[in-house]
């Protein structure tokens, strides 16, 4: 209650910053924007991007047992990703703020049967409600780092009592189980992690074809989801590429399109011709292509074959970016040094020879001088880094199986419906 005076100032800041819909501003105040429809509802929560795709097989199953499906995100960039993708009937909503008469708006409007929440999303007034309520708690998809482990057991008392909300911890791995159990989780299982299971993310096929077709024969590599102070050491390394490589091609895809207008910039302070996908008015392709829209990273994985993934060149920018969907299309992975939030992947990769750390622009540009010389050797990394990823799947069977008796109960309590 004493955080809801500065909701206003909260959502002022996210509307001017992070470019959230002044249409559907209400919902972070815990107003639905949509009617709660019949029958047993699921909910289920993922913060961002790839909390939420990696939902994505786990709706898919329990909308066909028969739930109504409600998924929430944090960001409005993971609500535009994640909203395209669901399947006909199930609903988005934004989390509300995490403030108690918000989240009771929300809790009571939609009176959800499951709650499922992913990842390492720990909200302290919304798991006090869930318990208060009696709605099945489950954690899934579940990871904790060491710094937060850390962190936590500086305040054992809260921690336990946040989390005695939880039924079931299911654990992307054993490291993570622990933890958790540590920290006070009475039930917790190891079960891997969702987002192996998930689909490749799709293209358009007519923006593919049509793209490909500008493209050509050219040499390309692409540059995803970079952050501030990478696409610096990015543009050095196509400018060394360019030397050797005659009409290259280097497509960069911040992981926040509203940063393509300053990437432009400062391709141009390097004499570099660059273009910006949300602006271009013709068919030219420069050297320097910002696919600065949301979305599409499908389409530039397939055309790319030589993928970079961002977030992972300086420990500052925090540790890496998924390459689960790179890798599942085929793609061949170039990542820096800091991928701490993706270790497990990441090394299972480097140990097939799927993917290869690059720490800087001379690096970056002799593997990609390598791998555009030789398509052999691409063909050989990109397929073992899809063998990799497909032989890391299954958490979506072990999930549902570990969750069975939570859908059980409800027929028990509900005998009109059939599960």
């Amino acid at each position: 209650m004493a955080f809801a005076p500065l909701s206003p100032a909260v959502l002022y800041c996210r509307r001017k910053w992070r470019h959230d819909e002044d249409e559907r501003l209400g919902e972070r105040l815990g107003w639905p924007s949509q009617p709660r429809p019949d029958g047993p509802l699921a909910w289920l929560h993922g913060a961002s991007v790839g909390e939420s795709l990696a939902l994505l097989p786990l709706i898919e199953r329990l909308s066909a047992r028969g739930f109504a499906i409600l998924v929430s995100t944090g960001t409005s960039s993971a609500a535009a990703v994640i909203a395209p993708r669901l399947p006909a009937g199930a609903l988005h909503q934004f989390l509300p703020l995490d403030v108690p008469q918000f989240l009771a708006r929300f809790l009571d409007h939609w009176r959800p049967n499951l709650a499922l929440v992913a990842d390492c999303e720990i909200w302290p007034n919304l798991f006090l409600a869930i318990k208060r309520r009696s709605i099945p708690l489950l954690l899934i998809n579940a990871r904790i780092s060491q710094r937060s482990f850390r962190r936590w057991r500086w305040f054992p008392h809260v921690i336990a009592a946040l989390l005695d909300a939880v039924d079931l911890c299911l654990a992307q791995s054993e490291a993570d189980a622990e933890r958790f159990a540590l920290l006070g989780v009475r039930h917790v299982k190891v079960a891997g992690n969702l987002r192996y299971d998930v689909i490749a993310p799709p293209a358009d096929r007519q923006s593919l074809a049509s793209f490909a077709a500008r493209v050509g024969s050219r040499p390309v590599w692409v540059a995803a989801s970079t952050h501030r102070g990478e696409e610096e050491i990015l543009l050095t390394a196509h400018q060394m590429l360019a030397q050797i490589v005659p009409d290259l091609l280097t497509v960069i895809v911040p992981r926040h399109a509203r940063r393509g207008a300053a990437i432009a910039a400062l391709a141009a302070s390097r004499g570099l011709v660059a273009a910006r996908r949300s602006t271009e008015t013709d068919d030219f392709l420069p050297e320097i292509y910002i696919a600065d829209t949301t979305g599409e990273l499908g389409l530039f994985y397939r055309l790319g074959g030589i993928v970079f993934l961002g977030k992972s060149l300086a420990e500052a920018l925090g540790g890496g970016q998924n390459p689960i969907e790179a890798a599942k299309l085929g793609c061949a992975i170039l990542h820096g040094p800091n991928v701490g939030n993706f270790t497990e992947v990441y090394s299972a990769l480097d140990s097939a020879r799927g993917a290869v750390t690059v720490a800087d622009a001379d690096t970056i540009a002799r593997v990609v001088a390598i791998l555009l010389a030789d398509a052999g050797k691409l063909r050989l990394m990109a397929r073992a880094a899809s063998e990799t990823v497909k032989g890391l799947g299954g958490a979506c069977d072990r999930i549902m199986s570990a969750i069975e008796p939570h859908i059980a109960q409800l027929s028990i309590e509900s005998p009109y419906w059939q599960p």
